[in-house]
């Protein structure tokens, strides 16, 4: 297990998370879970073919949960409606703990 589908795979699982763990907001979180979706059936597809079954499985179950993902931060429509009327006042927010922050 050491050619390009993995080194795909092990990249893309890369920037996967840091899209995630960014917090860059629900729109890039969403699309991080996308592309731990694609990785994760990169990784089934390796662990299949170079007999690493625990691989697979194990990817098998973060495909599902990282679905998951995606309709949670992409696909659902009242997440979808509940975070358009809250993005702003998030801003608002988020603003006003900086500028609480800088005074300390």
């Amino acid at each position: 297990m050491n050619g390009p589908l993995e080194w795909i795979a092990a990249i893309g699982t890369m920037i996967a998370a840091g899209l995630i763990a960014a917090d860059l907001g629900r729109r890039v979180t969403g699309w991080g879970f996308v592309l731990f979706c694609a990785v994760a059936i990169t990784w089934i597809v390796s662990g299949l073919t170079s007999d690493a079954l625990p691989i697979a499985a194990m990817n098998a179950i973060l495909l599902l949960i990282n679905a998951y993902g995606v309709w949670q931060y992409l696909l659902s429509r009242k997440n979808r409606v509940v975070m358009e009327r809250v993005e702003p006042i998030e801003r608002k927010i988020e603003k006003q703990v900086e500028r609480e922050l800088a005074q300390d």
